[in-house]
This record gives C-alpha cells, structure tokens and sequence, in this order.
C-alpha cells in the first residue's frame, strides 16, 4: 500500500470516528424526556402539557413511564388523556398548604401520572398528553421528575435539576418555565393567566416590564439554542477542515518528485 493510500485511509477514519462523536453527542442531547410547551403564564387555566418521551435503547423498549407532579406548587385540575395502548394511574396527595381558589379550597392534588402497558421501540417517542384547570402563580419553574423504565428492567431516573450558570446535567427532569402574564389572558397560547408573587423570581408591577421579562425570557432560550447549534456545527466543520487537510498533504507528498 503506498504512502498516499496509507495517509488517506487514516485521515478518513480519525475523521469519520470525529464526525461520530459530534453527531452522536447532538443526538444524546434531543434524546432527554421533555415537557412541552417549555412555558406558560404564572397561574394559567385550561391548558395542556405534553410529556415527550423518546427511547433510549436499541435492545428494549421503553415499558412504564412515572410522571411525578411537585405538591409544594400544585398544578390543580389535572385530568389525563387516553393513550392507544396505554394505561394511566392518578395518584392524588393531600397538600400541606390548600389552596385558595374561585371555587373553593383545594385540599388534594395529582402528584404522580404513572403509563404501563405500552411500548416504546428503538427509535420512537410518545408525547403523553396531561390537561390541567389551572397552573400554580408562586413560582417561576416546575420540574417534572421521571422514572422511564425499559423491558429489560433498567430505569433512568430523569430527576436532576439544572442549575443557572452550570452545564445540563446528565438526566435533567422535565422543567416548565413560569413567566409573569397579564390577567385574563388566554392559556391555549402559553403566555396567558393570572400573575402572583413569586417567591423564586420578582414579578414586574407594570405591562411595560412584564414584556421586558417575556423577551428576556425568549432571547435567552433563543440564544442558548443558536449557541448548540453553532458549536455542533463548528464541530462538524472542523472535521471537515480536517478530512481536507489529509487529502492535501497526500496530494502534495505523491506530488514530490
């Protein structure tokens, strides 16, 4: 084999070895279980979370799914939508704290959504659909904890919190982001509901700076994603870079007299 070929082959495999990493890094990445939308207004009504979740596994399936609501700010009204295949189980607890509504005080809520029966294969996803009657007004965030159990028995617990400043853990949990809306606005679009205190961020006290926290909230989620993409993309290009390098300094070796 000449010293070309030799060159070229190795250039190829470092590079294709690379190139695997990167994509395989950016597909690990959209393979976490999620929540959708990723925000609603502070104490929205009548809407509708969406629980995504992808499979993991190419030797099993994913089996059982445990959705763990947080009972310190509840999400009142919680019914569950049917799911082919699927079979959902309602836990409710008792509330520490009741809340104070229109209709009354609430003493219990859901606090686990727990799916069997199902299966999801290799290179699925389910989107388990859970309808709630109103969103809590005291908090910024709500994280959905998750126990995703696969037909071989392992369950990857998605629990851990991400915290400001730090890299996404490995096994985040599902987070709904809560953001300051005006009263009476509508919960179907995400943005609507009824503003609180909040004791995890300062609400604005006008319309002006209730809009300025909403675009700061979307640049900022704007932002982290431009900034995944064009490190995936810049990883993707340098490989690039590299696998023209090696075949030009093999072209100039073999030029050589």
């Amino acid at each position: 084999m000449s010293p070309t070929s030799t060159t070229l082959r190795r250039t190829g495999t470092l590079a294709a070895l690379t190139l695997a990493g990167v994509l395989a890094a950016a597909g690990a990445a959209s393979a976490h279980v999620t929540v959708h939308p990723e925000s609603y207004a502070k104490g929205a009504t009548d809407g509708v979370l969406s629980f995504r979740v992808p499979n993991e596994e190419d030797t099993a399936s994913t089996t059982k799914v445990q959705v763990f609501l947080p009972t310190d700010h509840p999400v009142l009204g919680v019914l569950v939508t049917p799911q082919a295949g699927w079979t959902a189980k309602v836990t409710t607890t008792k509330l520490k704290k009741p809340v104070k509504t229109d209709d009354g005080t609430i003493t219990d809520a859901v606090s686990e959504i727990t799916w069997t029966g199902g299966r999801i294969r290799h290179g699925e996803f389910q989107d388990f659909d859970v309808a709630f009657g109103q969103l809590p007004d005291d908090t910024g965030r709500l994280s959905f904890k998750t126990l995703q159990t696969y037909s071989d028995g392992s369950v990857v617990r998605w629990i851990e919190e991400a915290k400001k400043g730090a890299d996404e853990p490995e096994n985040p949990a599902p987070a709904l982001t809560l953001t300051a809306g005006g009263a009476g606005a509508e919960a179907s679009n995400g943005s609507g509901g009824a503003a609180g205190s909040d004791a995890d961020s300062v609400v604005p006290s006008s319309s002006a700076s209730s809009k300025d926290t909403k675009e700061s909230t979307a640049s900022d989620a704007a932002d982290d994603s431009t900034a995944r993409s064009l490190g995936t993309a810049g990883l993707v290009v340098g490989v690039l870079g590299l696998i023209a390098a090696g075949f030009a300094l093999a072209r100039g070796r073999n030029a050589r007299p």
